[in-house]
């Protein structure tokens, strides 16, 4: 896609180790996402709900580059935001990721006990996806999949009811987690290196993987009806 941008986006534009927008998966799935999309802001919603609802949320400490998440389908607010900026970034709309803190009671209900007890109280490492649109940056935050907020809604999870909406008009921002961001660390072309230490942080030991597997059973329960 051959849109009009302003200068001095070609940070935002750039193929990194971890969002990798020259990747031949990602840039073949955000063809398709694309390709009846008329407008920028269109092509953006339909990469936005692409990445709500067909990639599940759930832990994944395995691999965190964007191509990880595309195959699996499964990522949390590390994964999620990173193949959505891959997306974007793969036809050509200049996006960015945002790192805030936010207090651990974000999670609660929609992971394990287990894995909400071993959290730390503020999480630093949560992000959200910003999109340049019309001329400005708006966020666009596509955590939680439709099928799981419905579930945590008809089961009464309190988290849930402190979120308005899920849903994104490609115009006004949309951060999920706004009721609990205690911290903002700003915005960043590229959180390659931060990553890296993420990485190194929560390496998939057998012990990690077995709470990971149990988290997700209990966050896949949420979604059956």
């Amino acid at each position: 896609m051959a849109w009009q941008l302003p200068e001095g986006m070609d940070e935002y534009l750039k193929s990194t180790e971890f969002c990798e927008s020259d990747n031949k998966e990602i840039k073949e799935k955000a063809r398709e996402l694309v390709k009846d999309a008329a407008t920028q802001k269109e092509a953006a919603l339909n990469i936005f709900h692409f990445v709500r609802d067909s990639i599940r949320f759930g832990l994944d400490f395995t691999d965190f580059k964007a191509s990880h998440a595309l195959k699996t389908r499964l990522g949390f607010c590390i994964h999620k935001p990173n193949l959505q900026i891959a997306l974007l970034r793969a036809v050509g709309i200049p996006a960015r990721s945002h790192r805030v803190g936010v207090k651990k009671e974000s999670l609660q209900g929609t992971v394990s006990d287990l894995a909400y007890k071993a959290s730390p109280d503020v999480l630093n490492h949560h992000i959200w996806c910003e999109c340049h649109l019309s001329g400005k940056w708006i966020s666009c935050e596509a955590l939680f999949d439709k099928e799981l907020f419905e579930g945590m809604r008809e089961k009464g999870v309190t988290v849930a009811n402190q979120i308005p909406t899920i849903d994104w008009n490609g115009e006004n921002d949309l951060i999920v987690v706004k009721p609990w961001v205690v911290k903002d660390f700003g915005t960043f072309d590229s959180l390659d290196d931060f990553w890296r230490e993420i990485a190194k942080q929560y390496r998939p030991t057998i012990r990690r993987r077995i709470g990971v597997f149990f988290s997700n059973r209990y966050t896949d329960s949420l979604r059956k009806r």
